[in-house]
C-alpha cells in the first residue's frame, strides 16, 4: 500500500481520460470525482484512486506520518461508503472514513 500511495502522486486521479500531453488543457479537480467514479475502476487503477486519494489527504493535514494497517482499514471502510453512497464525492467519502 506505500508503494502504491507514492505511485498515485506520479499518476494523479485515475478514471480520468489519460492526458493528450500538449493538447488537454482541461483543468480537473479531486472533488469532481464521485465515489462511482472510483468503484467504476477495477484492479490496480481503483488501488491507485484510493491511494491518490490518502495522500491527497495526508497532504492537506500537513503531515508526512501514515500507518499501513490504519490505510487498509480506512480503504475497507472506505469501499464500503461508497459502495453505500455512489453518488457522494470520492474525497468526502474518503475524509469521513478516516480513523
Amino acid at each position: 500500500m506505500a508503494a502504491a500511495v507514492l505511485a498515485a502522486f506520479a499518476w494523479g486521479p485515475v478514471g480520468a481520460p489519460a492526458p493528450a500531453w500538449g493538447q488537454d488543457s482541461k483543468d480537473r479537480t479531486v472533488e469532481q470525482y464521485t465515489c462511482k467514479d472510483v468503484m467504476r475502476e477495477s484492479g490496480p487503477n481503483r488501488d491507485v484512486a484510493i491511494a491518490f486519494l490518502h495522500g491527497y489527504l495526508l497532504g492537506k493535514s500537513g503531515s508526512s506520518k501514515f500507518n499501513v494497517d490504519a490505510l487498509r482499514q480506512q480503504s475497507d471502510a472506505f469501499i464500503e461508503r461508497c459502495l453505500e453512497n455512489p453518488g457522494e464525492k470520492a474525497v468526502d467519502a474518503a475524509a469521513k472514513v478516516r480513523l
